[in-house]
């Protein structure tokens, strides 16, 4: 089911009964949805306490969102999605909040389509994914300032890393603190993030921030578990047991959550598989995914670094780095960029091709130096906003792009296919 009412009180309904029930995202294709129904075998259950999630939202709620009763909360993402679960269906309504349910994409049929129920509705906090802002940067922010957002007190934003130049640029645009914060499908409930309703750090644009009430966290070497030290980039990790809201099981596959979160060290530690970097005031970064690097002549630097130097051009609306075949140094990385509407079009963008490649190459470092950038005019994401990373690296290797049930723009596809052959590719 889309983001409909009847799918919200389905939900309630199996909640309030105490059924064990399992979402998917309404985008799914029908061989995907066959595997999930085959592996759940529905049938009508009673279960026990569902008390510890409903603690976590119910905390997470007040402390992390600083949502109350009577108030009001619209998060964008759909309600297959953990972030659906948490902020639209079951966290709002147990702390007396309204959720706004919404249908719909960021830029369909225009950028500011979002912004008119949040001011009819006088939202108070909106919560949705990076990708999505970038999507709205591409069009400028004229479309979120002409809207009376005066009960809008924050944005907040999780699903992948945010890279500074966003934060900065959605800050800027809607005049409110855009607070990141790190989750996964496993925790159900944020592992970084700022605690609103405690004491208020200062935001670091590019780090999601503190661990979370209940979250003992590392940083430590992928190999020897070694803890690392301030400024280095290496995995987070968490020390169980895992705070209340976590999953603490697979259904009916009980070895797969033990050899999927807990097998990656010696000692038993919780693996997020993704990079991270803490500072000295115990902030952390997200820097992607473990697999989510470029093996350039036995150095590994990540693609985030590269991302967040081509995303500073002002002309960049949205990034996508992905690594390519190289016959001296194994890989070299390669950038898919879309710019920001009112920009130069392919025929006439040769000064500005070289000015995104020329950034691209300064900022990262002679290793991380990328063999060429591409514009495009869309990327392969999801309905809901997430770019198909592992997409995007088939297609540039013309290869199959895999399982596409959730692709939003199937015209995207073409835009990254065929761009090695156009002319819009620097250097030329």
């Amino acid at each position: 089911m889309p983001n409909t009412l009847q799918a919200v009180f389905a939900m309630l309904a199996c909640a309030r009964l105490g059924a064990i029930h399992s979402l998917v995202f309404g985008g799914f294709a029908a061989h995907h949805l066959v595997l999930r129904i085959d592996d759940a075998r529905p049938k009508l259950l009673v279960c026990g306490d569902t008390g510890g999630c409903a603690v976590a939202l119910a905390l997470s709620m007040r402390t992390v969102h600083d949502v109350g009763p009577g108030q009001v909360m619209f998060s964008t993402s759909d309600v297959g999605w953990v972030v659906g679960h948490s902020c639209i269906v079951y966290g709002p309504p147990i702390v007396g909040a309204t959720p706004l349910v919404y249908e719909g994409l960021p830029g369909n049929p225009d950028p500011g389509i979002w912004w008119p129920p949040c001011a009819g509705y006088g939202v108070r906090t909106v919560f949705s994914s990076p990708t999505a802002l970038r999507v709205l940067k591409k069009h400028g922010p004229d479309h979120i300032r002409r809207h009376a957002l005066s009960r809008l007190h924050r944005l907040f934003l999780a699903g992948e890393p945010l890279d500074e130049p966003t934060a900065r640029w959605a800050t800027e645009a809607l005049g409110r603190p855009v607070i990141d914060n790190d989750r996964q499908t496993e925790t159900g409930w944020p592992v970084l993030t700022l605690v609103l309703g405690l004491d208020l750090e200062p935001v670091k644009f590019g780090s999601p921030g503190l661990p979370n009430l209940g979250y003992r966290l590392r940083v430590i070497h992928e190999g020897t578990g070694q803890e690392s030290s301030d400024g280095e980039k290496r995995v987070l990790a968490i020390v169980p047991p895992l705070p209340w809201g976590c999953l603490d099981t697979t259904w009916n596959d009980e070895p797969r959550f033990s050899a999927g979160c807990f097998s990656h060290f010696r000692e038993l530690l919780y693996s997020s598989l993704d990079w991270a970097v803490r500072d000295a005031d115990g902030h952390h970064t997200i820097l992607g995914r473990t697999d989510d690097v470029i093996n350039v002549a036995v150095h590994r630097p990540g693609t985030r670094e590269i991302k967040e130097a081509v995303a500073t051009h002002p002309a960049v609306a949205e990034v996508a780095v992905v690594g390519v075949h190289d016959e001296i140094k194994s890989q070299v990385p390669v950038v898919f960029a879309t710019l920001r509407a009112g920009m130069p079009s392919a025929s006439s963008a040769a000064a500005l091709g070289d000015a995104i490649h020329a950034r691209a190459c300064e900022q990262p470092g002679a290793v991380a130096r990328p063999a060429r950038v591409y514009l495009v005019g869309a990327l392969p994401k999801t309905r809901s906003g997430k770019l198909l990373r592992r997409s995007i690296h088939a297609l540039a290797h013309q290869a199959d792009p895999g399982d596409l049930s959730t692709l939003d723009e199937p015209g995207a596809l073409d835009e990254v296919r065929l761009a090695p052959g156009s002319a819009a590719a620097w250097p030329g």
